[in-house]
């Protein structure tokens, strides 16, 4: 991809972004991802040393970490990008946007693939975090500051820790279905309350009708 289209892209999608040369000035994520080409081809050229230096470069001048061994694809875009961090086995395709504070993250020393996978459109909310070898699959929805540990479904969007899916997007019609109810935190403590209230209603009602009965008991002795 072009630097006019990747320029094209964060005009698109960063209404802050008001002219050509202050993208090219001051936005880290382009900054970013201009250094991991040139690392990428290096690491695919065999030269790993000299592709991390770059990288640790790029890490130390916009505050965003690429492994020269991330595959991305055309018009990505991070915004702000303060604190993202993106694995050497990550795989992104077109199109897919992150926020700050992202982490493409792996789970341990295991070897081989062992970062995620994110489909063409996906969106990834402000420190979110997506762990192993998991995917995401097209146009899926990452919520802010959830926590992925398995696969998400292709037009679904997926909140909380661990993660879990809340909604899902018609490809066709665009209408959003509900695939369950937000936690309410508000809510539960209120329903717990109400059944605690219940349940003492109850023990206070056995008490009343225990003493009732050995008031009885003892009058007919």
């Amino acid at each position: 991809m072009s630097i006019a289209e990747e320029i094209q892209t964060i005009k698109q999608r960063d209404p802050a972004a008001r002219s050509t040369l202050e993208i090219i000035l001051v936005y880290p994520g382009f900054h970013a991802l201009q250094l991991h080409k040139v690392a990428s081809r290096l690491h695919r050229a065999g030269f790993k040393l000299p592709a991390r230096m770059i990288s640790h470069l790029g890490r130390f001048l916009t505050g965003i970490e690429i492994h020269p061994g991330a595959q991305i694809g055309d018009r990505f875009f991070i915004d702000h990008g303060m604190g993202v961090v993106i694995g050497e086995t990550s795989i992104i395709g077109d199109d897919v946007m992150l926020y700050q504070g992202v982490t493409l993250g792996g789970t341990g020393k295991a070897r081989g693939k062992r970062h995620p996978t994110l489909g063409n459109g996906v969106i990834v909310g402000v420190g979110a975090k997506i762990l192993g070898d998991v995917t995401i699959g097209d146009n899926a929805r990452i919520g802010g500051g959830a926590v992925v540990l398995r696969d998400v479904p292709a037009d679904t969007t997926a909140v909380g820790i661990p993660a879990r899916a809340v909604a899902w997007t018609d490809p066709k019609s665009g209408e959003i279905r509900r695939v369950e109810t937000l936690p309410d935190p508000q809510r539960d403590a209120v329903f717990a309350l109400t059944q605690r209230v219940e349940e003492l209603e109850e023990a206070i009602r056995q008490l009343k009708l225990a003493g009732e009965t050995r008031a009885i008991d003892e009058g007919t002795q």
